[in-house]
């Protein structure tokens, strides 16, 4: 559910007041007062989000431009040399050109134009954005944690977290997590908190059969249920219990 939606139903459906929403949600009072406008005019239909881009910039990189920077691009390529944004900067300076665009400029036009291709593994730690799920029950986190307790015997915790809240929805321990297990401890979570949209793990065998061409009892659960699946890439696991935000790129 969207979250224009969410805010809409809540206040008339549930009646919770437009100041609670917004101080639950983080948004101003005024956008939810234009929410629910825009719900009375057109419907759910009107709640869809709208485009704030200009129909023309004034500000955009002329066509010439462009093209300069893409012949130039080519020609320094067919000859071997780097091409890089701030070369293709370098040379047209070089040339005397009327306009010479910023070397981020460029970078824009030779990514726009598919000349490159964006390499995200180098982007530095500060471009890291903090982010959750927007509603409660949207996503939930599924992770077993291998704990040895102080006898010096091993045991698998399965614990379950709302990406939203970070709300701890289920924490068991077992000598072995079976694929029984987790279906088991995903009803009582359900049956304690409702059902979520979707549910994130790792590929651990008791989540995900899909890398081996089946399906385990977790995912024909889920399907039953109507909750879409998320499994996480190898070495990319987000920690569901460890940890208080997440981060993507």
């Amino acid at each position: 559910m969207a979250k224009a939606r969410y805010l809409v139903e809540a206040h008339l459906v549930e009646g919770r007041s437009v100041s609670e929403l917004a101080a639950a949600h983080g948004v101003h009072r005024s956008w939810i007062y234009k929410l629910l406008a825009r719900y009375r005019e057109g419907g759910y239909g009107a709640l869809e989000p709208r485009s704030r881009a200009p129909r023309s910039s004034p500000n955009a990189t002329p066509e010439e431009v462009v093209r300069e920077v893409v012949s130039l691009r080519e020609q320094l390529l067919s000859q071997g040399h780097d091409c890089g944004a701030e070369t293709i900067a370098h040379h047209l300076a070089r040339k005397g050109s009327d306009r010479v665009p910023s070397v981020s400029t460029i970078w824009r036009i030779l990514r726009r134009e598919g000349l490159v291709v964006p390499q995200p593994q180098k982007r530095p730690r500060s471009s890291l954005i903090r982010f959750c799920a927007e509603l409660p029950n949207e996503m939930w986190q599924a992770d077993i944690t291998h704990w040895r307790l102080a006898g010096g015997r091993d045991v698998e915790i399965l614990n379950m977290i709302d990406d939203h809240s970070r709300l701890f929805l289920a924490s068991r321990a077992f000598p072995t997590a079976k694929a029984a297990d987790v279906v088991d401890v995903l009803r009582s979570a359900i049956d304690l908190h409702g059902a979520p949209a979707s549910l994130l793990s790792d590929n651990g065998a008791v989540f995900t059969a899909t890398p081996r061409g089946g399906k385990v009892l977790l995912q024909l659960e889920m399907e039953r249920l109507g909750i879409a699946a998320k499994n996480s890439r190898p070495y990319h696991r987000r920690p569901a219990a460890r940890s208080s935000a997440c981060t993507r790129r």
